[in-house]
């Protein structure tokens, strides 16, 4: 039995060839379908509407993006598209790729990022905690409402988790919760939310 490796790409062929297909996402080089279900987006979708309902109510100078991409700028060959990203707008001026793509490229433009786990869960539990990280991201959402991830990041037995990394001094402290759970965001202090509201 022979191994092929994957074909690697680079940013410019993966925006040329699958930059406005939201199945897909860039890291390492590397292709990752993200395996979108009518489930995976009915929860972005309730996440996205409850935040932006909380952006709009505390008058916040914010936006959700339909689409997004993230270029971590000390990764060459990656782009992110996290199902819900919140945007801060007077940053927006100075992002390089904007005005001409939905390219985020700098950190500080990002408030927010929130994953519904696919299939790919260790991406999402592992890869993303880093780059998001790296990019001081202050709030990371990990929303895993059918209990993929492994053991080591839900628990023994598996249930839905909710987990919330909050950014402090340049690392995230996770917490998490279950259904019931009213969930609390640094960002968002007066956001009345629980896993339960955006299961589907």
């Amino acid at each position: 039995m022979t191994y092929t490796p994957p074909k690697l790409l680079t940013f410019e062929q993966f925006i040329t060839e699958y930059g406005d297909n939201a199945r897909y996402e860039l890291i390492d080089g590397e292709l990752r379908d993200m395996e979108p279900t009518g489930l995976h987006e009915e929860v972005s979708g309730n996440i996205a509407g409850r935040v932006y309902a909380e952006i709009f109510r505390s008058n916040l100078n914010w936006l959700i993006p339909k689409t997004c991409l993230i270029k971590p700028p000390a990764a060459e060959a990656t782009a992110l598209r996290p199902d819900v990203i919140v945007l801060d707008k007077e940053k927006l001026r100075q992002e390089p790729l904007w005005d001409k793509e939905p390219i985020i490229c700098r950190g500080d433009t990002i408030k927010l990022v929130a994953e519904v786990v696919s299939t790919n869960w260790q991406d999402d539990y592992a890869r993303k905690v880093e780059e998001y990280s790296l990019l001081e991201i202050p709030e990371y959402w990990i929303i895993d409402f059918r209990s993929l991830g492994g053991l080591q990041f839900i628990g023994n037995p598996k249930k839905p988790t909710f987990t919330v990394c909050q950014l402090v001094d340049g690392i995230y402290q996770q917490q998490q919760y279950r259904l019931g759970n009213v969930i609390s965001s640094y960002l968002f202090p007066n956001l009345q939310l629980k896993l339960d509201d955006v299961m589907p």
